[in-house]
């Protein structure tokens, strides 16, 4: 069985599966129960000065029959006493050495800074995280996403934290700017040990059309909250391959964003990330959900002969490519299994609304749309006509020199296997990518703004 354990700039944890700083990590008594559950560590919901918070404070997003697809809340950091937090510090602790317990902290003054890590570490933190990513409610009192959306900031504001700390320190970043690379770099230039992300979405998660108030609603009132869930999935992928490419970053990273079984966690881990911080998966289905996401990853390693998790990370960074630097000559073609086809047609609708118009149904020869390669010939029908199992003459064909090869019928049917792309012979094309034209002075197509 490959080994799950981390080491995470020094915090060591038996698997690589973290509670996120949220809800389900606002007590010693909710995180003991997720340790004993299988989950090998925990970031402490955030604490600092504790605050009031509003009712309601959570709303989802619903879509196509999946309940909760995005999630979003208005809730703000621990409002329990600072004291009460750190005394249960210690209890996990003392109970769990052997699982990472990382405290997310808040405040404002440099002085603030300092005796907060201070408790914080003196109650038994192997590690802190800076929360620089809460778009709602501490932003607006200058600290949480304001200090994330300032690089300078929050390199001082790490650098404060590196100066008083003796843990290791992770900064956790916003989504919600231009460029995460920004963000990411001022951390390592502050001193940061290393970088957690992503922190919400600044959202509004639907609005209450009876009522004309957004939600969640307080009151008649409501205001833009942090969005999660699965739908931020591939946007926290695309941030965490960012860091994990830029070659200023080379500090570990803990993963955040939509994970919510094994393979998401997986793809993380692939992407760079050393750890993983689950959130809205366990607000909906509870801390159990680790059995299956431990069971899963190792089932995975020991399959792909990986002794060990650090095997699989940054496995998927090296075929991360810029557009330019893409294979123009790689051509696939759709191939329509006829005795899966159900003959729903949805393939073809797709293909003529939304993409290439070259997928066709009938036995006659039918006419190309006027953007086609070859606009003046026919695209030939089969000869027999293909009958399929289920089907029968409903089976559609595709007109296999005018595809493109996008996916769009893959994607769009519902038989699995029914649609398959698959590789042309080589093209003329072949190894030649954009860059290598422009470098070639080659860029330059026919049909340009000065051809008429």
């Amino acid at each position: 069985m490959a080994d799950l354990s981390i080491d995470f700039a020094g915090i060591k944890s038996p698997n690589p599966f973290w509670l996120a700083s949220a809800p389900p990590a606002n007590s010693g008594e909710q995180i003991m129960r997720a340790f004993d559950a299988g989950w090998g560590g925990a970031v402490w919901k955030t604490l600092g000065d504790p605050i009031v918070n509003v009712s309601s404070r959570f709303g989802a997003l619903d879509y196509g029959g999946q309940k909760v697809m995005g999630f979003t809340n208005i809730e703000l950091i621990s409002d329990r006493p600072l004291e009460d937090n750190l005394r249960e510090v210690r209890e996990v602790k003392k109970r769990y050495p052997k699982h990472a317990v990382v405290v997310s902290v808040m405040t404002e003054t440099r002085d603030d800074w300092r005796v907060l890590i201070r408790r914080c570490e003196d109650a038994g933190a192997d590690g802190l995280e800076l929360n620089f990513g809460c778009p709602h409610g501490m932003c607006e009192r200058g600290m949480g996403s304001s200090v994330g959306q300032e690089p300078r900031l929050l390199e001082e504001i790490t650098s404060w934290a590196k100066e008083f700390a003796k843990t290791p320190v992770l900064v956790k970043l916003t989504p919600n700017v231009g460029d995460i690379l920004e963000p990411g770099r001022a951390g390592v230039r502050g001193g940061a040990d290393g970088l957690s992300l992503v922190n919400t979405f600044k959202s509004i998660i639907s609005v209450d059309l009876d009522r004309m108030v957004p939600e969640p609603r307080v009151g008649m009132d409501s205001t833009n909250g942090g969005y999660c869930g699965p739908a931020v999935k591939p946007i926290a992928l695309h941030m965490v391959a960012s860091l994990a490419r830029d070659p200023r970053i080379g500090i570990p990273l803990s993963g955040i964003g939509g994970i919510s079984n094994w393979r998401d966690a997986a793809e993380f881990i692939a992407l760079g990330c050393t750890s993983v911080q689950v959130c809205t998966a366990v607000m909906h289905y509870g801390f159990r959900i680790v059995e299956d996401m431990i069971d899963g990853l190792s089932n995975y390693l020991d399959e792909r002969g990986m002794k060990s998790v650090n095997d699989l990370r940054g496995r998927a960074v090296r075929q991360f490519r810029e557009w330019g630097e893409l294979d123009l000559g790689y051509q696939l073609v759709a191939r329509i299994d006829s005795n899966k086809c159900i003959g729903c047609q949805l393939c073809v609708s797709a293909c003529h609304d939304g993409a290439h118009q070259c997928i066709f149904t009938g036995t006659e020869d039918r006419k190309r749309p006027p953007h086609a390669h070859a606009p003046h010939v026919m695209a030939k029908a089969p000869q027999p006509q293909v009958i399929g199992a289920v089907a029968g003459t409903r089976v559609p064909w595709v007109d296999e020199p005018e595809c493109v090869g996008c996916n769009l019928c893959a994607l769009v049917c519902p038989v699995p296997e029914c649609i398959t792309m698959e590789q042309t012979s080589a093209s003329a094309l072949k190894g030649d990518t954009w860059n290598r034209r422009v470098q070639e002075g080659r860029n330059k197509v026919p049909g340009g703004i000065h051809e008429f």
